[in-house]
């Protein structure tokens, strides 16, 4: 049974995410800029530092950010009530059951916020991104162990990462290491995608899209790390949203769109089968079936259309969310009375 957070709790999460991309923009340095790489277009910060023009990357050309950028005045002179106002919504989301995030997860994604990960691309995936879709739905996730994890997973597009012409503020070696990050060995010399905190289990993983049957290390440029190719990660990431991290006065994140977290889901347990531990299957299984419910009801179109686009994109997509879902009976049938 779907339980659902109240009106107050909803309109919390959605003053804190408006105001998180508010303060996005409310500190620029200098003048935005509008530029065209291949067939989109992104803004930059242009501002100079000594005899260098630097250009600062901020987004992607659309009409919300447009209309906050024609505002740059009004941010800046609100940005210390905005952060107080930030506060007092946490503490809203906090008495009405949102999950949080503790305190050592919310130090490394708000220390990966900060170097810029998530402004030049990165996404967050895997449960962390999961249990944001309490507030992006509305609905209560609570403690299930589908919702619980240790893991911090970051995904980007290679050549995003490459065409942004732009790094991350702080190098995050340097930044894992305050963390007591310790890198993992990889088979690749010199290539390193994931750090694992050596006083707790948490692990941080990079991943990014292949695009060929090999599923190797790839460099993020614009992070200053490499990433684990992997197949079906393209259709996850695609058109990503923002949403609010529940920690201190909220950390502005990118999370995939449910609908395609959900699919996806079904994609990737189905990969795991040869797993030896068959747990993280049976959890990919419940978070796709909890947000297949979800969406079924109140979002049906964009559930339709996300689960069409991945069967319409080969045998193997359909094979594998077909063998998924002859395992789950009823999520099967929600989707076949939807299309």
């Amino acid at each position: 049974m779907i339980t659902h957070h109240s009106h107050i709790g909803a309109a919390a999460w959605s003053d804190l995410l408006r105001m998180l991309k508010d303060a996005q923009v409310s500190d620029l340095r200098g003048s935005p800029k509008l530029k065209t790489v291949g067939t989109r277009q992104y803004w930059y910060d242009q501002y100079r530092i000594g005899t260098q023009v630097v250009d600062r990357y901020i987004g992607e050309d659309e009409p919300a950010l447009r209309e906050r950028l024609t505002r740059l005045g009004e941010l800046a002179e609100t940005r210390k009530l905005n952060a107080k106002e930030r506060s007092r919504l946490m503490r809203v989301l906090r008495a009405e059951g949102y999950l949080m995030a503790d305190a050592k997860t919310g130090q490394v994604i708000s220390a990966m916020q900060r170097a810029g990960v998530f402004r030049l691309g990165g996404t967050l995936v895997g449960t962390q991104a999961f249990r944001l879709y309490e507030g992006e739905l509305g609905i209560r996730i609570g403690f299930d162990a589908s919702a619980v994890t240790d893991d911090i997973d970051i995904a980007s597009f290679e050549r995003l990462s490459i065409a942004l012409g732009d790094s991350v503020e702080e190098n995050l070696v340097d930044v894992f290491a305050e963390l007591k990050f310790a890198p993992v060995a990889s088979l690749e010399p010199n290539k390193v995608w994931r750090w694992r905190q050596t006083d707790r289990t948490t692990l941080v993983e990079f991943l990014t899209p292949s695009f060929s049957e090999e599923e190797g290390l790839r460099d993020l440029p614009a992070l200053g790390v490499s990433a684990q190719s992997l197949h079906h990660l393209n259709y996850l990431i695609a058109e990503p949203l923002h949403a609010p991290l529940l920690y201190r006065s909220g950390v502005l994140v990118r999370i995939p769109r449910p609908e395609r977290y959900a699919i996806h889901k079904l994609i990737v347990a189905d990969r795991r089968r040869q797993d030896p531990n068959r747990l993280k299957a049976r959890k990919d299984r419940a978070q796709a079936e909890l947000l297949i419910e979800v969406l079924s009801e109140e979002r049906p179109d964009d559930l339709v259309a996300a689960y069409e686009d991945a069967l319409s994109r080969g045998p193997a997509w359909r094979d594998r969310i077909r063998a998924s879902l002859d395992l789950m009976p009823r999520t099967r049938e929600r989707l076949v009375a939807l299309s």
